[in-house]
């Protein structure tokens, strides 16, 4: 892979972290927060590409004159213009005119590295949903502190700040109001409904799902990686989560009903 296909390469790949930053693309891959330094990364990225074809350039540019200059300097000396004129005017065939020799060209595997471009730019993967949360342990933990509810009834509550009240602090922060969550729906192997967000700290790879068991109405017919928005009070059930023995509490429903796929699909509260 040359200069120029290097060059290429760069400001493709700058150009697809652009566009994944100015879309909502780049949430399938990182939290929010990170949007920043993806616009910076893509654009330190196109420059560099940029600056590699200008001293591309450049060197092109100097080697023709350092070429010319030999040529002028050689014919004021008086020198045969035949042999001379032969090697300056028709480079060996294996060279390219500067005096590098092409008999070790760079390994044509390198193409490969446009792979992972292509993937970036043609595939969109979904997020995370049941089929991993079912298989990795809750990631709720005990905040410092809860910050007080908003008014109104019912309270809008994120589903990881619902679950660490209701797990340490036993409802007492939300009292008997009633509370709305959103997650996605995930069965376990006994087919219980539980109400899920994956947390993330950076970025998609080290995403771990928080979960809240469903009791009272639940929905009759349940389909996993269906979004609900559930209505419901504070109940003091709970149960272990069979995969790393963590804490699940639960919610008694008192109404469910689908909603599309938010916006940014991952809950960074847990770590704020």
């Amino acid at each position: 892979m040359n200069r120029q296909a290097q060059a290429a390469v760069l400001f493709l790949v700058g150009a697809a972290v652009l566009h994944a930053s100015v879309t909502d693309l780049y949430l399938r891959y990182v939290k929010a927060g990170l949007r920043p330094l993806l616009l910076a990364a893509g654009v330190v990225l196109i420059l560099t590409a940029l600056a590699t074809v200008w001293y591309e350039i450049r060197d092109h540019r100097k080697a023709a004159a350092v070429t010319d200059a030999d040529a002028h300097a050689a014919g004021h000396e008086g020198e045969p213009a035949g042999a001379e004129g032969r090697e300056g005017a028709a480079p060996d065939k294996d060279t390219d005119g500067h005096g590098h020799g092409h008999g070790h060209r760079e390994p044509r595997i390198s193409w490969l590295l446009v792979l992972p471009l292509l993937a970036l730019i043609l595939v969109a993967p979904p997020a995370l949903g049941s089929y991993s949360a079912m298989r990795t342990g809750t990631a709720l933990q005990a905040p410092f502190g809860y910050a007080k509810l908003p008014s109104g009834d019912p309270v809008s509550l994120g589903l990881v700040d619902y679950a660490s009240r209701a797990a340490y602090d036993h409802g007492r922060s939300i009292g008997g109001r009633q509370v709305k969550v959103i997650g996605f729906v995930a069965l376990d192997r006994a087919g219980a409904p539980y109400l899920v967000r994956m947390a993330l700290n950076c970025c998609a790879a080290d995403a771990q799902p928080v979960k809240i068991g469903l009791s009272g109405r639940i929905p009759p017919v349940l389909r996993p990686d269906t979004w609900l928005e559930v209505t419901g009070r504070y109940t003091a059930k709970r149960t272990k989560d069979p995969v790393n023995g963590g804490v699940i509490p639960y919610l008694r429903v008192a109404t469910a009903k689908p909603v599309p796929t938010p916006h940014d699909p991952y809950d960074e509260s847990w770590n704020n």
